[in-house]
């Protein structure tokens, strides 16, 4: 049995892949957990050296889940191409960017350089309630940093629903604003 969300997105409940239907009729987006077999596509990945500074290549994000349990990689794909990564992380000494023990940390979202300027990494965020409303029901919000300086970042969260609430974290190349996402609001 389907179950369909908001606009054109799709979940298939035990299937745990997130579909768009593109306006093409053949174009499949998915966002699923990342396996072991996508490792070469990994290795593949693009990212430019001067967005190392707002994020975690793909490569790294896969390493640090290896040895901690909170910590989710995701994949994004569309076309069969891997076009963008992320990791959802629920750490187990508390979250450090908000007082709700209900929250999860959304990290390192990227998008291969080959596929930016798409609207992919727009849609990933549009599809994170779904995402965690299946993997992690018992939490009511996403919480996320963003530098300062990362203009087009920032409007892009602003863009998918996230909202500053003024709270900041000293990240390690300076001041990081802290995105919220009520999952409460869009249940």
């Amino acid at each position: 049995m389907e179950r369909w969300q908001s606009g054109a997105y799709r979940f298939i409940p035990g299937c745990r892949a997130f579909f768009r239907n593109e306006e093409k009729g053949t174009d499949m987006f998915i966002i699923r957990p990342y396996e072991k077999n996508d490792y070469p596509l990994i290795m593949a990945y693009d990212l430019p050296e001067e967005q190392a500074i707002y994020t975690s290549m793909p490569v790294d994000v896969i390493e640090a889940s290896q040895n901690n349990h909170g910590y989710k990689p995701y994949v994004v794909f569309d076309q069969g191409h891997l076009i963008g990564c992320f990791a959802l992380f629920t750490p187990s000494t508390g979250n450090p960017y908000t007082p709700n023990d209900q929250a999860i940390i959304l990290k390192s979202l990227s998008i291969d350089s080959r596929h930016q300027k798409k609207g992919y990494a727009l849609k990933a965020l549009q599809s994170l309630p779904d995402i965690a409303r299946e993997y992690y029901p018992m939490l009511d919000e996403i919480v996320l940093t963003v530098h300062h300086t990362n203009t087009p970042a920032i409007q892009l969260y602003k863009k998918a629903g996230f909202v500053d609430q003024g709270l900041r974290f000293a990240g390690e190349h300076g001041e990081e604003l802290i995105f919220h996402l009520d999952l409460t609001v869009s249940k």
